[in-house]
């Protein structure tokens, strides 16, 4: 039994070696894996569909994640300002007329 450290194992020709605590062969990224997240309808059809599109995120490398979220952001984003934008109830008179 020696004092010294053991020593790393040699790569084979044409490898490098990881660094210590990095992943070897065969450690790389793990497979896209549906979330399972429950998405709960909303009652508006534009809505839901946009959140149904987070479902999509599921099948995708993280790197394609932001796509998806920027999209489904955008078209909720969308659906707020029309919101906004529809004519609703003409408002009521006021008892003193309008100010010039």
């Amino acid at each position: 039994m020696s004092d010294s450290a053991p020593e790393a194992p040699t790569p084979v020709e044409g490898e490098t070696a990881p660094p210590d605590g990095a992943a070897g062969p065969g450690d790389g990224p793990a497979a896209p894996a549906p979330l399972d997240v429950v998405r709960t309808p909303t009652g508006h059809p534009e809505v839901d569909a946009r959140l149904a599109r987070l479902g999509d995120a599921d099948h995708l490398a993280t790197d394609g994640h932001v796509e998806v979220y920027e999209d489904v952001h955008r078209g909720l984003r969308d659906a707020l300002t029309a919101l906004d934008a529809r004519p609703g109830p003409p408002a009521p008179p006021t008892p003193y007329g309008t100010r010039s």
